[in-house]
């Protein structure tokens, strides 16, 4: 009896310490699904012409301005691309990224802000899988549109290897992001997936499963855009 008793202390010591190791990722990574459902469900939100030509989705829940200077932010969220060698398959699984710089605090005006991107074309998934990239000059960057000029052929949707959105106070829209910087969360993906892992590993190679926290954003994606339906010659402009 006394043998269990200490057992069941040991356990009670040591669960909330792997618990609270875990919990930061795992709980991040459950708002993106959330936050992807709740701009799904936006009336007039989202494109869904544009998500059906997306390579990859990043969702950036709850990003908040602290004060740096002129001010700043650091968000962290996770993304996501289609498999296969020419983005055209399933959703894979999720990795986790951080989006931040002076920019994105001088435009949240000191509330909570989600943000999803949009990463248009195959150049643009290799580049932020790639290494740290600034969005407006390491990668092409838009506000990204709405209505009745989302679906058509503009500029900035031709152009833009990147699409960049933002809800706040319940309003979605397009919202510029240049200047900011995005990268892999090394240091989250290791501890959400055990080891020492890149986000492209993890993406383009499937070094990882699906993990429980990351089921509803992925089957978001697989339920809502299962087709790549942008152009072939697009998707085969890997370089």
């Amino acid at each position: 009896m006394r043998k269990t008793c200490v057992f069941i202390l040991s356990l009670l010591l040591v669960y909330p310490a792997w618990g609270q190791n875990r919990s930061k990722e795992v709980e991040r990574l459950e708002d993106c699904g959330q936050t992807f459902q709740e701009i799904l469900d936006i009336p007039d939100g989202l494109p869904r012409e544009l998500l059906n030509k997306a390579e990859c989705v990043i969702v950036f829940p709850s990003v908040k301005k602290f004060a740096i200077g002129i001010g700043g932010s650091y968000g962290r969220g996770a993304i996501s691309c289609r498999r296969g060698g020419n983005f055209t398959g399933s959703w894979s699984a999720p990795a986790m990224f951080a989006l931040e710089g002076a920019n994105i605090g001088l435009q949240l005006g000191g509330q909570a802000t989600d943000f999803v991107l949009l990463v248009m074309n195959p150049k643009g998934a290799n580049s932020i899988l790639g290494s740290k990239v600034k969005l407006g000059a390491d990668a092409a960057a838009a506000a990204g549109p709405k209505g009745r000029a989302a679906g058509a052929q503009t500029d900035i949707v031709m152009k833009a290897e990147i699409l960049t959105y933002s809800r706040s106070r319940g309003l979605f829209a397009g919202i510029s992001l240049e200047g900011s910087t995005l990268r892999s969360d090394n240091g989250a993906n290791e501890k959400l997936y055990g080891r020492k892992v890149s986000a492209r590993d993890i993406v383009r190679s499937g070094a990882g499963g699906v993990p429980a926290s990351g089921h509803t954003l992925v089957a978001l994606l697989n339920r809502t855009t299962p087709k790549n339906l942008s152009e072939l010659r697009s998707l085969q402009a890997t370089n």
